[in-house]
Order: structure tokens, then sequence, then C-alpha cells
């Protein structure tokens, strides 16, 4: 990867830009303004979902922002509480209603197991994947995938998929790996992408990060974005001015070398940030 431009090819031929624009935690009206910045400093791949409340916005940002719809590429999730065939298809006719922007190019549910349901999980991402499958073959959808999804939790749905998951956006940085998981994308053909690139801001006062950016002479935020690239994950990196935007994507000028890709992967034993995904609890 040499640039924003550059892309993945999804299992099904479909191309997906190397770096995504994250939008959690954004408002609607800032995230529009943050969509069109994104897109001026060459971002070409925008991560939303149902569950941010700000799809209206990133939709206004998108439609307005100058570049054709084509050559964008925007995700979505189905949120836990809609999980199941006809939730599914509701909840995903309410995101196109507030994207307004015609398609997706990737479709995830967001979490494995919804709240209340350890009991019948399995039914419930079967149905939502039977929606899934038939939103991608009416070709609503370009693309469809999961989210926060560990092996354990891929090998039932595999089962039950006539279109197998193309994309696993997981919790990745240099404190968790999922080397588990990562081995199970790479062995089916799943891309990985990384939600919480930069360890939820925690990055920024890790002392061996800090280290590793003044060797470099870069920022701790692309030392993290660079490791997870040479690591073959998507990134997903959020950010509020176009200042951090660019910086963000300032990652395909230096190469971290195979000695400090390994120190920087002994952070690993840190472990996740997030809530586990056996045990996410919202509603």
């Amino acid at each position: 990867m040499k640039s924003l431009n550059d892309c993945y090819t999804l299992s099904n031929g479909v191309k997906i830009p190397c770096i995504g624009f994250g939008t959690w935690l954004l408002s609607d009206e800032d995230s529009c303004e943050a969509v069109k910045n994104a897109v001026k400093v060459g971002y070409r791949h925008i991560d939303a979902a149902a569950f941010y409340q700000n799809q209206v916005g990133v939709g206004r940002g998108i439609r307005e922002c100058g570049v054709p719809r084509e050559e964008l590429f925007v995700t979505s999730k189905v949120w836990n509480s809609n999980q199941g065939y006809d939730a599914t298809m509701a909840d995903f006719e309410k995101t196109m209603k507030e994207l307004d922007i015609g398609y997706l190019d990737l479709y995830l549910i967001h979490w494995p197991i919804p709240k209340g349901h350890d009991h019948d999980w399995q039914q419930l991402n079967a149905g939502t994947w039977k929606a899934f499958e038939e939103l991608y073959n009416a070709k609503r959808i370009r693309a469809i995938g999961v989210s926060n999804f560990l092996p354990h939790h891929l090998e039932p749905l595999m089962e039950v998929a006539n279109i197998k998951p193309m994309v696993d956006q997981v919790e990745f940085h240099p404190a968790c790996h999922e080397d588990e998981t990562v081995a199970y994308c790479k062995e089916h053909n799943i891309l990985v992408e990384a939600w919480g690139p930069l360890m939820q801001g925690k990055a920024f006062s890790n002392e061996l990060l800090k280290e590793m950016a003044a060797k470099y002479n870069k920022s701790i935020a692309q030392i993290c974005l660079r490791w997870e690239m040479q690591r073959g994950i998507l990134p997903l990196p959020k950010a509020s001015t176009v200042e951090k935007m660019k910086n963000n994507a300032d990652i395909f000028s230096f190469e971290i070398s195979d000695e400090d890709m390994a120190t920087i992967n002994t952070l690993g034993k840190i472990g996740r940030l997030g809530k586990h995904p056996d045990h996410f609890d919202l509603d």
C-alpha cells in the first residue's frame, strides 16, 4: 500500500480503500463536516453504523463532498436489537433512508450476541445473515460481513452461510492483537478491519509508543496505524480536525523495521480495552 487510493480486494472482488475514516462519537452536524473534510484530505472509505446515531449527517456529508458516490466506499452496521431476518430488513431500510446514498458498499453485523440472547444468538445471526444475503443478491449491498466476531462466533455462521463473510471488524491495536481471530480470517479469506486503532486514545500516553514515534520522527498515531497496516489490517481511525485527518493518512512514506514491529508487539500483553464480544450488554 502506497497511498489512500490503494485498496485491498475482498473475496468477491470488490475493492476496499486501505484506510477508513471512522465516525463513532461524531454528532450529526459534526459528522457531515467531518466526512466532507475527510474526503477533501483524500479518504474514500467511510465507516458508519446505525448505533452511532449520525447517519443523516454522514449521508449528507457524502452527498455534499463533491466526489461521485461510486468513488466512495461506505459501511454501515445493523444494531444488536435489530438482529433477526425481519428486524434486519427494517433496520436496513431505515439506514438507507438516513444515509440517502443509494446503496451500501459494506453491511456488517455489529456484535455477535445481543443483550439477553445468550441462548439464541446463533439463530439471530443466521436470520440476519439471510437478510444480508438477500440484500447482497439484490445488489443493494456490494459486500457483507461482521464486526466483533471471534472464531467461535464465526464458525456457526459459516455453517449456515451461502455467502461467506468478507470482512470482520474487530478491536485491534498495539495492545490487542486478536491473533486467533486474524489467523482464522486469513484462512477463510476474510479481511480484518481495526476499530479503536489508536487504543481508544491510550496510545498517546504509552511510553514505548512515544519512544517509537521519536525514533521514526513520526506521531504516535502514525506509528500505530503503520504497525497495523504492516500486520495486514485495515485501520479505521477517527479524527475531528483536518490536521489529524492528514496526520493519520500520512503513513506511507516510512516502514517500521521487523525488530521494532516485534517490540511494539510486546504491548499485546495489555489486552482488550473495550468489552469482550461474549459479554457486550448494550441494548
